[in-house]
């Protein structure tokens, strides 16, 4: 379908040229990938970031499905041989799928209704005559209608009526008051099911709940919505009745008459039982479209900061999987994060082999040139901490960290941790699953479903399609925007470069085990099914260090290889001395380089990229300690300590202070100042301080603030990383 006709609707909504809207849907259209134009198109974009992308992406699929839905509205009219020019000028003005379902309501193919049954028993004619309101009793008129369909002048009152309800009920003017009724006034109430109080009583916030529907937020919608779901809970959406009822009859009562009365009657009717319930059928849709796009905006932006965790690097790694009764499992990773050892120690009750444990763990550091230890945070992982601390020598420089285990037993029992560990049990994979994540997050995470990694808000409840889909983004976004290194990635990783996918990363995955690493760039070619445009949309997110031209390290693209070698060239010298000689470079005008396919925004890129070739955007970690507390007992309102931010959500962010149970910081709690988003104020993994101001040890509940207790929250944003990967 020629896009031209939709390019002047998403410009206009989005804000934006009409040249960018159409651009971007050519590229896309094309077949590149978001990250791809995002970083090497920006002069036939304008340089629009990947969330503007994605927008114009989204509103222009959204416009082609209401397209296709329009032809086939058009269609069935068509055979029914009801379409005036009038109704088919009000179809194609259309520009909103309720806008199209509500003009074809009217010719939509039913099942049989009670309009249809009097219809069939020939009362259509009566009903149009009362519409009319003229001053002749009804009644009279009905007699004309009695016989064998139809009994009396009641029963032939009735079926008019039935009739009158139906064409109401599929009125557009009136559908469309309606629904600018709801959007404004309608209001959300959750009530509890008789009886059902005490076994619902998780959901005992919303037992007796009623709100403005347009002020609910996501995170209450879908809590109530499953409560409803459960049993518990019973929900309505309804605006004021006598302000619903009001809209219609003004649109249809004409006068003050039998007729008039009948057709009151007839409103009245379809207002309670067609249209009400149609009016709350849609707006519980859409309500729940909005609570899901914004609870998947929340899983997608946590994501992308667990994604973007600081990475340790390559580094030789000690990776403890803890636990008591069955010993913490031992794992030694080289710093490619391959396995070269696996072991178990049990330190803690009921074995308490002390002496044993430090006497391997102190082995395996020495055996291994060990540089860091990353310990798990389930069960006993303060325990463990403590343990591995106690035993290593001030001066060992060796760092330790504890990590996320969150996802990891998914990831040790799936497919993948069989092929890569074919030999080991899932406990030796968990283990190296824990020291692969401090040494990259990024690397390590991209092998189990984003939905398993805990970082999300209600995501059994929302879409699952839109979920995955968002999720599979933020993904493909994060893994380009810090490079992949060819010669090193996992087939998981490399499915997310631009323009790879599955098969081509297990291509390239083949060819690097049958030929040896690769040498260059230019070798990605020889892959099986690499072709000029897979090669274009992947090759600047792929990396080859060692390589012999120093820009197959970097994130410049290949295409504009001859820009930098020109710049080499009139510096008078080669483009590695170019890289390593800020002088030289502060010296290069890059006016003179400009061409109609390489303007300012992708030369300014390049020589960002020749400042820094390769650099990891991601920050460096940190080591962090907790106080020094174990349990909930040890927990005392009043207390401040240290903590991580574990997960964010629209009414706070959860904070790991050392204990079993996170501690939740209210969104009211996190400052001095309104707050309407906490990811405004803290991000994953920050290093923050808190109050305790509550413990409900019934309920494992630590209520915390950040009000005036130190200074991060001062300096948000400046301390993003934590020890938790």
């Amino acid at each position: 379908m020629d896009p031209s006709a939709h390019i002047k609707t998403i410009a206009q909504k989005l804000q934006l040229h009409d040249w960018q809207v159409e651009n971007t849907i050519r590229l896309l259209d094309d077949g590149a990938t978001i990250p791809f134009i995002s970083r090497y198109r920006k002069e036939v974009t304008g340089s629009l970031n990947e969330v503007q992308l994605a927008e114009i992406r989204d509103e222009y699929e959204r416009l082609k499905e209401l397209e296709k839905r329009r032809e086939a509205v058009i269609k069935s009219i068509e055979e029914q041989e009801k379409m005036t020019p009038e109704l088919l000028a009000k179809i194609n003005a259309a520009l909103t799928l309720s806008q199209l379902e509500d003009l074809y309501l009217p010719y939509r193919p039913k099942r049989k209704t009670r309009a249809s049954v009097a219809r069939e028993r020939g009362l259509e004619p009566l009903a149009m005559w009362i519409l009319e309101q003229k001053p002749t009793d009804p009644q009279t008129e009905a007699e004309k209608y009695v016989g064998d369909a139809v009994e009396d002048v009641s029963a032939a009152l009735a079926g008019a009526r039935d009739i009158i309800a139906e064409l109401v009920s599929e009125n557009e003017l009136v559908r469309g008051s309606l629904r600018r009724l709801y959007e404004r006034d309608a209001v959300i109430t959750s009530k509890v099911v008789r009886g059902k109080e005490q076994d619902g009583a998780k959901f005992s916030d919303y037992f007796e709940w009623s709100e403005p529907l347009r002020r609910c937020p996501s995170h209450r919608l879908l809590a109530m919505r499953r409560g409803e779901e459960e049993g518990f809970l019973r929900l309505t959406i309804v605006p004021s009745g006598e302000e619903a009822l009001s809209i219609v009859e003004k649109q249809f009562l004409k006068a003050n008459n039998e007729s008039a009365r009948q057709v009151r009657e007839a409103v009245a009717d379809s207002w309670s039982r067609l249209l009400a319930p149609s009016m709350e059928t849609e707006f519980r849709k859409t309500s729940k479209e909005k609570a899901d796009e914004e609870a998947i905006r929340v899983f997608a932006e946590n994501l992308r900061q667990l994604l973007l965790a600081p990475p340790l690097g390559e580094k030789n790694v000690l990776g403890i999987d803890p636990g008591q009764r069955t010993g913490c499992k031992v794992v030694c990773l080289d710093r490619q994060g391959a396995l070269l050892h696996h072991d178990i120690i049990y330190p803690h009750p009921p074995q308490n082999e002390t002496a044993r444990s430090v006497s391997k763990m102190l082995s395996l550091i020495d055996k291994y040139n060990i540089e860091a230890i990353a310990i798990g945070n389930g069960t006993a992982s303060r325990e463990t901490e403590q343990f591995v601390r106690s035993y290593l020598t001030a001066d060992s420089g060796i760092r330790v960290f504890v990590v996320s285990e969150a996802g990891a037993s998914i990831y040790s029992a799936s497919k993948t941790a069989r092929d890569e560990f074919p030999d080991q049990d899932v406990t030796v994979r968990g283990a190296v699953s824990i020291g692969r994540r401090l040494m990259d997050p990024l690397a390590e995470l991209v092998k189990i479903d984003p939905k398993s990694i805990g970082v999300g808000q209600y995501q059994h409840d929302v879409d699952q399609t839109r979920l995955q889909a968002s999720l599979d983004e933020v993904v493909m976004s994060c893994v380009n925007a810090v490079g992949v290194e060819v010669n090193t990635a996992s087939p998981h990783l490399l499915t997310y470069v631009s323009g790879i996918g599955p098969k081509m990363a297990q291509n390239i995955v083949d060819h690097r085990s049958e030929n040896g690493p690769f040498r260059s760039r230019s070798e990605l070619l020889k892959v099986k099914r690499m072709g000029e445009k897979a090669f274009e949309q992947a090759a600047g997110f792929l990396r080859i260090r060692g390589a012999a031209n120093p820009l197959d390290a970097s994130a410049v693209h290949p295409e504009s290889y001859h820009i930098v070698e020109r710049m080499a060239k009139d510096a008078g010298c080669t483009v590695s001395e170019l890289i390593t000689d800020e002088n030289r470079r502060k010296a290069i005008r890059i006016e003179k380089y400009v061409t109609p396919e390489a303007g300012l925004p992708t030369l300014k890129d390049i020589m960002q990229e020749l400042a820094r070739p390769g650099r990891d955007p991601r920050q460096a970690v940190q080591e962090f300690s907790f106080a020094d507390i174990h349990s909930m007992e040890d927990v005392k309102e009043g207390m401040i300590v240290p903590g991580i931010v574990t997960n964010i959500t629209k009414f706070g962010a959860f904070v790991d202070i050392g204990v079993k149970q996170d501690g939740l910081v209210h969104v009211s709690q996190m400052a001095d100042r309104y707050v309407d988003d906490p990811a405004r104020i803290v991000k994953l993994h920050q290093h923050v301080t808190v109050r305790v101001l509550s413990v409900d040890r019934t309920r494992n509940r630590i209520q915390l603030s950040m009000k005036g207790v130190g200074s991060q929250q001062s300096a948000a944003g400046k301390s993003r990383s934590g020890n938790h990967q």
